[in-house]
């Protein structure tokens, strides 16, 4: 297996639980080495695209005010860039079933996870689950120059009039 990149994302829940240290030790164990990293808000645009492909179920909404904060008043999130050999099998190893109640014990989800009354998954993290989608969600929650590696292929575009913050 050649060398991939995989998303990872620490959910607001783990941010507010003081779990990223703990999360962050349990993915190294995998090896791979990480290439990007954000502390960030997600706003509502970013979430729906992310979750695109569940826009049809019934806990979408539901699912929408949990990656952006609002169901527990805490609305950052890290994400991560890991590569290496494997990474989107190695990362979803460790992370766990989606399903809290499924996931080994011994996982990220089985140890940190739980189900609300609602029946909405709080499972602490996101990882990838193919190529393709790594490479999807990578490009939405990254600039090609947040990465330290080159990924996918890229060019150079002249903006005029853009306007962004710099320090004072």
């Amino acid at each position: 297996m050649p060398n991939e990149a995989t998303l990872v994302i620490i959910k607001p829940d783990g941010l507010k639980k003081s779990l990223t240290g703990n999360i962050l030790s349990r993915l190294s164990e995998t090896k791979l080495k990480i290439i990007g990293a954000r502390v960030m808000v997600v706003e509502e645009e970013l979430a729906v695209k992310h979750y695109s492909h569940l826009k049809d179920k019934p806990f979408f909404q539901e699912l929408i005010k949990y990656i952006t904060g609002s169901l527990h008043g805490e609305n950052r999130v890290m994400a991560l860039v890991y590569w290496g050999k494997d990474a989107i099998q190695k990362v979803r190893d460790i992370a766990g079933a989606t399903n809290p109640e499924e996931a080994e014990p011994i996982s990220i989800r089985g140890a940190y996870g739980r189900i609300l009354t609602n029946g909405l998954y709080e499972n602490v993290i996101h990882a990838s689950s193919s190529p393709d989608e790594a490479q999807r969600e990578i490009k939405l929650w990254f600039e090609p120059d947040e990465i330290v590696y080159e990924l996918y292929p890229t060019k150079i575009i002249v903006a005029e009039k853009s306007e962004r913050k710099v320090w004072a």
